[in-house]
């Protein structure tokens, strides 16, 4: 298949997720085209039937906001005529569905066609596509998808919900990771951030609010007074700042290392023996999967897509969101058993290899495409995909 892919190239879930995926997709044989304004984050090298188109913005004095979603159709509609398409893929509803819709719509008027696919990745549905600004084209565009996916029950239990949406039909294929990337054994000692007998506790991300930072850092200043250890910051983003004046104020900043934003995270979280994301909202939690699949236990909030990632009690432990007391406890109890903390490891390890290993969530990414391309042009009756949809699959 010919297929192209449009992501955010920034640091974050969706793009990440979408760049693997592409890579994947190519070292099948498939051909795959990337376009957006920038080389993904994560497309550190390119291997056969791998391209990139970039998207081009040209700054007119009468635009005091670029119109970037116009740019991006007008490139998917061009790649797609130019390298006959079978489909676009696209991640992050906002802009990259409502573009596909757009490039879709024209390659048809001209008596082509190509099919639109597009994965919900989280904060498009549950905050950007919440404003209002946004609502209606957010619930028009993924109803006008040929396939819509979503990376957690969770995720399409809210999308139903929240936008009311009787035609979105949404098929849960999880996130995934490639357990060879993420062998713990693979970077033994390649990284020491604590001194002898320290433990170290870590978290990655953009450092947005619904990260709960200030949670984080009162997590570890209750955790260090019992459990000698350092906690490791990777991302950057809004709470940065925040981060490192609470950790200022409550005496514990020589404990805290700051490392900014990384490509790879594979050999920082080989040497972590705890990962914490106190989040108020997780779609899925792309990064506790990455933790888990390196024998790490994930400290987390309940209630949000990370349940469907982390199984409390046995790859580590959900809890209230704000409740930074019982995550504390919580992470003194394993960081304080050794042998409690090698069989949450193991079994953290386990887990993620099992349910979410690249090569059985691709698979089913192949098994949408060939479901897709196999319709009739006029074939968009959701019924099908709305009652596999109510049984949960994924």
């Amino acid at each position: 298949m010919k297929i192209g892919i449009s992501c955010y190239p920034t640091y974050g879930g969706s793009g990440a997720v979408a760049t693997e995926l592409g890579l994947e997709l190519a070292r099948r044989g498939h051909e795959v085209h990337f376009i957006s304004y920038a080389l993904p984050f994560r497309l550190t090298q390119f291997i056969d039937g791998v391209y990139f188109h970039e998207v081009k913005v040209n700054q007119y004095p009468l635009f005091e906001y670029p119109p970037y979603s116009l740019a991006l159709a007008v490139t998917m509609h061009e790649v797609a005529r130019r390298e006959e398409l079978d489909l676009l893929h696209v991640h992050y509803a906002i802009p990259h569905a409502t573009a596909g819709w757009i490039a879709r719509d024209m390659l048809r008027a001209g008596g082509g066609d190509v099919k639109l696919v597009t994965t919900l990745h989280g904060t498009d549905i549950t905050l950007v596509g919440q404003d209002p600004s946004y609502w209606s084209i957010t619930r028009f565009s993924i109803e006008k998808s040929d396939a819509l996916t979503a990376v957690s029950n969770w995720l399409r239990d809210q999308t139903h919900r929240d936008f009311e949406c009787s035609k979105c039909a949404i098929e849960v294929i999880p996130n995934f990771i490639d357990p060879e990337t993420y062998d713990r054994d693979r970077y033994a000692g390649l990284h020491r951030f604590g001194c002898d007998g320290e433990k170290v506790l870590m978290h990655i991300s953009n450092f947005r609010s619904v990260k709960r930072i200030p949670d984080l850092i009162r997590i570890f200043a209750r955790v260090q007074e019992v459990v000698p250890s350092k906690l490791v910051l990777v991302g950057d983003g809004p709470q940065r700042q925040k981060a490192e004046d609470l950790a200022e104020q409550l005496g514990i900043a020589d404990r805290v290392v700051m490392l900014g934003k990384l490509e790879s995270v594979a050999e920082l979280l080989a040497s972590a023996d705890l990962f914490l994301l106190p989040s108020e909202q997780e779609s899925f939690g792309l990064v506790a999967l990455e933790a888990q699949a390196s024998g790490v236990p994930v400290i987390g909030s309940e209630h949000t897509g990370l349940a469907e990632v982390v199984e409390h009690g046995v790859t580590g432990s959900l809890h209230p969101v704000g409740d930074t007391e019982a995550m504390a406890r919580a992470a003194i109890g394993l960081l304080s058993d050794a042998s409690r903390w090698e069989a949450v490891s193991t079994a953290a390890r386990a887990r993620a290899v099992d349910r979410f290993a690249a090569a059985r969530v691709v698979d089913r990414y192949e098994e949408l495409y060939r479901s897709v391309l196999a319709r009739e042009p006029d074939d968009v009756d959701p019924t099908p995909r709305l009652e596999a949809a109510k049984t949960g699959v994924g």
